[in-house]
């Protein structure tokens, strides 16, 4: 009857031990944490230095922030060192290799990453895996927000080249060095993580240990991974690039219709009105920062001057064609240049289809002139006379009209012609002058998709 009322009285520390008393992985685990200091660098002798080996892969590219200068990445980050204080004999705990135990209950390096500029969402990983041998693992993957120099000139072509430094913040070489897991060539050409269906392609990641000293006197440790990324321009392409060709061949084409109509400057006017209208849809899309401006972002610049340069040509060949009586005649000296040299030089054709010609209509009012002159005279009387004067001024101020009329409309042809033939040597520049810019553009853009 008193056997419960002893089992009451058992100290709890008791029960615990019973019950786990035959657990491998809780004798292990007392057996690593009895006499432990997490607070002292795991080495038996001071003067050697704890090892740390590191590695890393790139599992994605979240964001680029081009205004900020941020890269925001995620990373599979490994480390890995030999605490000399977590040795165990496999044989006396089942042929147990390697057991987890939380990060709280052993020593960790101060390892960072010097070009932090905020804290990620990374998961936490409470635990490390721990080897007979006293081989710590810390696998984590991380989101790594960290400074970048962007170079945004050859957008959307461009290629980044981005630095993760990871260094003992506190410790000298003295204390704690760094080395690589795997050799650099592995690291260089691991894409077996990554994620490549986003914006951004990975190239190559390469790494480099270096040693720095600020006084002189103590040294410091690190490793530099320059994480090596492509834009892919096919969406970029498509939304900037082909509207503003497509837009710009439109401009060429406007060219072929007549000088002499009023319909060209509608047509140029609505072309540049739509060019407006699509820089401010796509300045949303292009990167923006305080020291730079892509390329990209010149060219839409080139191609409104390109377009305002074609309208004012435009309105100047059509006010030089325009049908005016008060016109002067065409100079001879430009005469000579544009309706001599400048047709023969650009090989136009039917130079002459706008030379003036002789109006027939005058050999006609001097047959009616001779014709009533004889009239006159045979008649003989001073009423026939009087009729036939005023007829004859009649007919004179008219003759007067049309040899006006006609003067001031081959005055106009010749303008005309001027105009035509200008109006092709100024196309031909504007179209050279796109030409040569377009290809040098096509020629830098293809050269920084394939480097």
């Amino acid at each position: 009857s008193f056997r419960p009322a002893l089992a009451l009285c058992v100290p709890a520390s008791r029960k615990e031990a019973g019950r786990f008393s035959n657990a491998t992985l809780v004798r292990l685990s007392d057996y690593l944490t009895e006499g432990y200091r997490k607070g002292v660098r795991p080495v038996r002798n001071w003067t050697r230095s704890t090892t740390v080996a590191i590695d890393l892969m790139v599992y994605a590219i979240l964001s680029v922030d081009e205004k900020n200068q941020v890269l925001t990445t995620y990373i599979w980050y490994r480390q890995q060192w030999t605490d000399e204080f977590l040795f165990w004999n496999p044989e006396d705990f089942d042929n147990v290799k390697q057991v987890s135990v939380p990060i709280s209950n052993v020593w960790m390096p101060d390892i960072l990453i010097n070009e932090f500029v905020d804290v990620g969402k990374s998961p936490e990983i409470p635990y490390v895996y721990v080897g007979f041998d006293g081989v710590v693992q810390n696998y984590k993957p991380i989101q790594v927000m960290t400074a970048c120099s962007l170079n945004i000139y050859n957008f959307p072509f461009d290629v980044q080249n981005c630095s993760l430094t990871f260094q003992s913040w506190l410790h000298t070489i003295k204390d704690i060095n760094i080395s690589l897991l795997r050799t650099p060539e592995e690291v260089k050409v691991d894409k077996s993580v990554f994620m490549n269906q986003g914006e951004w392609e990975l190239l190559h990641i390469l790494s480099k240990y270096n040693t720095f000293s600020i006084d002189e006197e103590d040294y410091y440790a690190e490793i530099k991974f320059n994480v090596v990324i492509r834009r892919r321009p096919l969406f970029y392409t498509v939304s900037l690039l082909l509207p503003s060709i497509f837009l710009m061949v439109m401009d060429i084409v406007g060219f072929y219709l007549p000088p002499d109509s009023g319909e060209r400057v509608s047509f140029k006017i609505t072309l540049l009105l739509g060019y407006s209208v699509f820089l401010i849809i796509v300045s949303d899309t292009l990167p923006a920062t305080a020291i730079g401006t892509p390329l990209i972002g010149v060219y839409f610049v080139v191609c409104m001057a390109l377009l305002v340069i074609s309208l004012t040509e435009t309105v100047l060949i059509v006010r030089l064609v325009h049908k005016q009586d008060l016109q002067p005649h065409v100079p001879d000296w430009v005469k000579r240049l544009v309706l001599e040299k400048a047709t023969a030089l650009l090989c136009v054709r039917n130079r002459h289809k706008f030379d003036p010609i002789s109006p027939k209509g005058h050999d006609l009012l001097h047959v009616k002139m001779d014709a009533g002159s004889r009239v006159g005279a045979s008649s003989g009387t001073k009423g026939c006379e009087a009729v036939l004067d005023t007829l004859l001024a009649e007919i004179s101020s008219i003759r007067q009209f049309l040899e006006k009329r006609e003067e001031y409309r081959g005055i106009a042809r010749e303008w005309l012609q001027v105009g035509y033939v200008l109006d092709v040597l100024l196309f031909r520049i504007y179209l050279t002058t796109m030409l040569a810019y377009s290809v040098t553009l096509g020629i830098l853009w293809s050269v920084w998709q394939y480097a």
